[in-house]
């Protein structure tokens, strides 16, 4: 067992002038690794959105100042308002049509089913699932209207998948999120557009550590095949095959980013 992450593997144009969208994507996390792999992979422009426009702001200009202030564009998108993902796609349309969407967004918690209110039942179930339906049917509509076969790709969990102590209302919604991805892939098969998921179990960045306890994390650590977490561009790396044509055959699978599946 290996707890050693490998190398960052470069980029081989997996994505040379796509025009791709990721919402979630301010921070230390999944949605900004996969913004930088996006860019590696000669994407012409990522537009990015966030709730934190602080972090969206310094995002911007961290990935501009790497890569160029013309590929990266930003806008201030909470996926639980309609009219902000229009805004976000609307700036992605400025320089042409989208051919990715990375729906990374998504709400957690701890909590017993016995103490669990509505309030946080509905919270984390219209960010994490009714908020990666409203942006992939956003994005769905425009690809058609479009003409363009694109490429959508959905942030699930192995919790969708597994049980997890204090977890019901994450693991339901993730659950929805597979399964909305198998569904919309049939629905959009027919305009050439595909849709799939990634399915992590424990990527680590900051916020994880923040708000989980050294305990717990070890002992999740010692449930993965190689007793570590994943790096985010490690999920990232997975997104990324997913929108590129290496994977023109797939739609409507769910690929876990980990030796977990129960």
């Amino acid at each position: 067992m290996s707890s050693t992450a490998p190398a960052y593997v470069p980029g081989h144009g997996l994505l040379d002038g796509k025009r791709v969208v990721i919402t979630a994507a301010a921070g230390a996390g999944i949605g900004q690794a996969a913004a930088v792999r996006c860019l590696e992979e000669g994407a012409a422009q990522v537009v990015l959105g966030d709730t934190h426009a602080g972090r969206l702001a310094e995002t911007q200009r961290e990935l501009g100042e790497r890569f160029g202030a013309e590929r990266v564009r930003t806008a201030v998108c909470d996926v639980t308002v309609e009219e902000q993902i229009a805004t976000l796609l609307d700036l992605a349309e400025d320089g042409g049509p989208i051919d990715v969407m990375i729906n990374n967004a998504g709400l957690g918690g701890s909590v017993s089913i016995l103490d669990m209110t509505d309030e946080q039942w509905d919270k984390v179930i219209d960010v994490t699932l009714t908020g990666t339906f409203r942006s992939l049917r956003a994005v769905g509509r425009r690809m058609v209207t479009a003409g363009t076969a694109g490429v959508i790709v959905n942030n699930a969990s192995v919790i969708g998948w597994r049980a997890q102590v204090e977890q019901a209302h994450y693991a339901a919604a993730k659950a929805g999120v597979m399964a909305l991805t198998r569904s919309a892939a049939m629905d959009l098969a027919a305009h050439g557009i595909r849709v799939n998921a990634v399915s992590p179990s424990l990527a680590m960045h900051p916020f994880l550590e923040k708000v989980t306890s050294p305990e717990l994390l070890e002992q999740l650590k010692a449930r993965e095949a190689f007793g570590r977490a994943a790096e985010p561009w490690e999920v990232a790396n997975v997104m990324v095959f997913l929108a590129s044509a290496y994977s023109s055959y797939m739609t409507g699978e769910v690929v876990a980013v980990s030796s977990q599946h129960a």
